[in-house]
C-alpha cells in the first residue's frame, strides 16, 4: 500500500500516529494568570536537546495547555508511569476551560520549586520548564498549520528516590507509558543495551 496524506488513506483510521510510535507522553501541567490549573497529556512530546535541556509539546489547536503556557511562560512535563495511566487518560477529557483536571482525575498536586504550575505528586519524575518559543509549523505551501508547538527549557528536575537504582533512573520500575496510536499504549517492561560503535574500533 502507498498513499499520499493530502489525498487520504482510505483506511478505517489514520495510520500516521501508529507508524510514528511509540511516542513518550508529556503530561503537561499549566497555570494561567487567573490561577486556573490545567493538566493534559500530549503524545506529540519529546526532548530536543540536552545542553540546554529543552523539551517541547505540540497542541493540535490552541488548547488550554498551549494558551496557559503562552500566557505565563511556564509549564511542567510530568512522567506518566504505568500505575498512573488510567488517571492520565481521565485528564484527556474535553472539559470546559477552567476545569481543574487534577480534581477531575482525583490526583494530588505538589508544588514546583522554580515555576508556578503544580506538578503531579505521584509522578516518578517531573520537569519544570520555562517557555523559550511558541510557533506554528508551516505546510509545504508556506501556510501555518493548526499546531501550536511549545518549547521550554528545563530549569528543574524532580526524581522520586524510589526510582533511582545505582544512580540511574529505573525506567522499567516506573513503566514509562508511551502512545502507540489509535487507542493503544505501551509501558516499558524490558530494557536492552547496545553500545554505539566507534569508527575504526570495531
Amino acid at each position: 500500500m502507498f498513499y499520499e496524506p493530502s489525498k487520504g488513506h482510505g483506511l478505517p483510521h489514520d495510520p500516521s500516529k501508529a507508524i510514528v510510535a511509540p511516542r513518550p507522553i508529556g503530561w503537561i501541567s499549566t497555570l494561567n494568570k487567573a490561577g486556573e490549573v490545567n493538566l493534559a497529556p500530549y503524545s506529540f512530546f519529546n526532548a530536543l536537546s540536552t545542553r540546554p535541556f529543552i523539551v517541547w509539546f505540540s497542541s493540535e489547536g490552541e488548547k488550554d495547555s498551549a494558551s496557559f503556557a503562552q500566557e505565563t511562560g511556564e509549564f511542567v512535563a510530568n512522567l506518566v508511569s504505568r500505575d498512573l495511566a488510567e488517571k492520565m487518560n481521565y485528564t484527556s477529557v474535553d472539559a470546559p476551560r477552567g476545569v481543574n483536571e487534577f480534581v477531575y482525575a482525583d490526583l494530588a498536586m505538589a508544588p514546583s520549586r522554580l515555576v508556578k504550575p503544580p506538578r503531579v505528586a505521584a509522578a516518578p519524575a517531573a520537569l519544570e520548564c520555562r517557555v523559550t518559543e511558541v510557533f506554528h509549523p508551516k505546510a509545504l505551501d508556506g501556510s501555518p498549520t493548526s499546531a501550536f508547538v511549545v518549547a521550554g527549557e528545563v530549569i528543574g528536575v524532580h526524581i522520586e528516590d524510589a526510582f533511582l537504582k545505582d544512580g540511574l533512573f529505573d525506567i522499567t520500575k516506573a513503566g514509562n507509558v508511551a502512545r502507540l496510536g489509535y487507542m493503544d499504549y505501551a509501558s516499558v517492561d524490558e530494557v536492552f543495551a547496545m553500545r554505539r560503535p566507534r569508527w575504526g574500533k570495531e
